[in-house]
């Protein structure tokens, strides 16, 4: 149903129980029609539109979960957010936001967007909701975080790329359940020199079927008629714009700094000569059979991927699948490279044979040296254990070691865990 006929069911009092309301699209005064929802409503899509505020007696909607305002004109985060008493999850990317009172983040507060605004200060409260797990702030202009952050135990996921910070705090890296960060595009992160790589022009290609589609960009079949004849590979058109990971530029240069591995996608050139100058990258064209191991996170489950609840693993396909992710992640962090997204759902496999690579770099940033990058690494390898345990949490008989393996990697206090090169040992005698 459109926007249009969806305002006039909800004006005739068509929709009376109805737990979500998705009015997208060029809304700029709030319908008072929804409060008649108040006692169902679990999640409202008012993005894109006119609006630049929200109604002060927004708190009536006692049941309202997750607010999706992205795209609209909001100066300041709303401080009527505050007042809703269930509201846990809220999207505000692309507002032109330049301020965030601390009474705008609700008591519940488990996921917050603010991508891709003008912030340059965020408050205290922010570190003072203890249900935090998803932290999304990437496209912004801050120079510090809050002090606070640092009692943030139960923070999983971060992106702070493309913003102002000279340095990351080092309570960061002690967080005990950060698992997934991405700083790239801030004066934190080492400078590192471009990698060299094949210019593929696009006359020299024949474009074919989209293989699938991503936050950044979107992958398609290809035919590349190369120096050494034609060749079938994958072939990746970036969008140009921010995404919740960072800018696509950065992705592109990540992807060609990590060089070729049996367990990555792995970048064959990067495009030139677009007719209307979009980016691009040539990528491994893998086996039609193979497929992502899991779907992205729900509203649900905030920062863990969903499976399909029939995927069964064998222990051997587990291990296998576990290796492969352990020696992509090792290979990176060898080069200097942080993943950022280690994640089932950007975890391609061939369900035969238990075959599987690494993808999906839009996250990725440059490691510093010494102390502070062995630090980040741990972070990561906290990612790794958490996948791990998803393949156990799959697998009828898996071996005992792997559990202990995991629970080495998901210890809260990020000094005791493993290096990815015990883990890939560990995995390895197994």
């Amino acid at each position: 149903m459109d926007r249009t006929k969806t305002l006039a069911a909800l004006r005739r009092g068509d929709l009376v129980g109805a737990r979500e309301l998705r009015l997208p699209d060029g809304l700029a005064e709030f319908p008072r029609a929804i409060f008649g929802l108040a006692d169902t409503l679990e999640v409202l899509d008012l993005g894109r539109g006119g609006f630049t505020d929200l109604p002060d007696d927004l708190g009536r909607l006692n049941h309202l979960r997750v607010l999706f305002a992205s795209g609209n004109r909001f100066e300041r985060l709303p401080p009527v957010l505050g007042d809703c008493p269930t509201l846990s999850q809220l999207g505000f990317r692309g507002c032109g936001i330049q301020e965030v009172p601390g009474e705008a983040l609700p008591r519940d507060l488990r996921w917050l967007t603010l991508t891709d605004n003008a912030i340059e200060t965020l408050p205290d409260a922010l570190g003072e909701r203890p249900l935090l797990q998803k932290l999304m702030l990437a496209g912004n202009r801050i120079a510090r975080l809050p002090q606070s952050l640092a009692g943030a135990n139960n923070l999983e996921l971060i992106r702070l790329s493309c913003n102002r910070l000279d340095a990351l705090p080092p309570w960061l890296a002690r967080l005990p359940r950060l698992a997934w960060i991405s700083y790239a595009g801030n004066p934190a992160e080492p400078v590192t020199e471009p990698t060299p790589s094949t210019p593929v022009p696009w006359s020299a290609l024949e474009v074919g079927d989209l293989l699938g589609e991503g936050a950044s960009g979107r992958v398609h079949r290809a035919l590349w008629r190369g120096p050494s004849g034609p060749q079938a590979v994958a072939l990746k058109l970036f969008k140009g714009a921010m995404t919740s990971d960072g800018l696509p530029e950065r992705e592109m240069e990540a992807c060609l700094a990590a060089g070729t591995h049996p367990a990555l996608t792995g970048a064959l050139g990067r495009l030139v000569d677009h007719p209307d100058g979009a980016q691009g990258l040539l990528l491994r064209l893998l086996p039609a059979q193979w497929r992502v191991l899991a779907g992205p996170p729900s509203l649900a489950s905030c920062s863990r991927d969903v499976y399909h609840p029939a995927l069964k693993l064998d222990a051997e396909k587990a291990l296998r699948i576990a290796r492969a992710v352990a020696e992509a992640v090792a290979h990176l962090h060898g080069r200097g490279l942080l993943h950022g997204d280690v994640y089932a759902h950007n975890t391609l496999w061939d369900a035969e044979t238990g075959a599987a690579v690494l993808s999906d770099f839009g996250a990725a940033s440059a490691l510093p040296a010494g102390d502070e990058g062995a630090a980040l690494r741990r972070i990561e390898v906290r990612a790794v254990g958490i996948l791990l345990g998803e393949l156990l949490d799959r697998c009828d008989a898996a071996p005992d070691g792997l559990r202990v393996l995991v629970e080495a990697c998901l210890q809260a206090d990020p000094e005791g865990r493993p290096g990815l090169g015990e883990v890939v040992a560990g995995i390895g005698q197994m």
